[in-house]
């Protein structure tokens, strides 16, 4: 896969997420990750476990979502607040608000279910 079709991937799984189709924003990071290097290995599969935890919040699986939302934030933590044109800092602090909320027996609703946004 060149460069050009891991960023369009990468791009899509940001269209996905951002949608809140986490199993597929999954499937296409994955994609990436598979054929990826480090540093960016770690950091795509720290994007990818916090969709995967959304995924199982949506699927009614707390105990996944924050075990899941844990793994990527300590991946993510390796990162810059802006990394790869998005505001991972902004992420990695709503992945934790969100996994203390789950934690403690909380239920929000999708509509506070995060975004990934460019970081100017």
């Amino acid at each position: 896969m060149n460069s050009g079709e891991k960023d369009e991937k990468f791009q899509r799984g940001i269209l996905h997420f951002n949608a809140q189709e986490f199993f597929e924003a999954h499937e296409v990071w994955e994609e990436v990750w598979l054929v990826e290097a480090e540093p960016e290995k770690t950091f795509l599969q720290g994007i990818i476990q916090i969709a995967a935890a959304f995924h199982h919040y949506l699927r009614e699986n707390p105990d996944g979502a924050e075990s899941l939302l844990a793994a990527g934030i300590v991946k993510l933590s390796r990162f810059p607040a802006h990394h790869r044109g998005l505001a991972i800092g902004d992420l990695r602090a709503a992945a934790k608000r969100w996994a203390r909320s789950i934690g403690e027996g909380e239920k929000a609703g999708r509509a506070q279910i995060p975004r990934l946004h460019r970081s100017d």
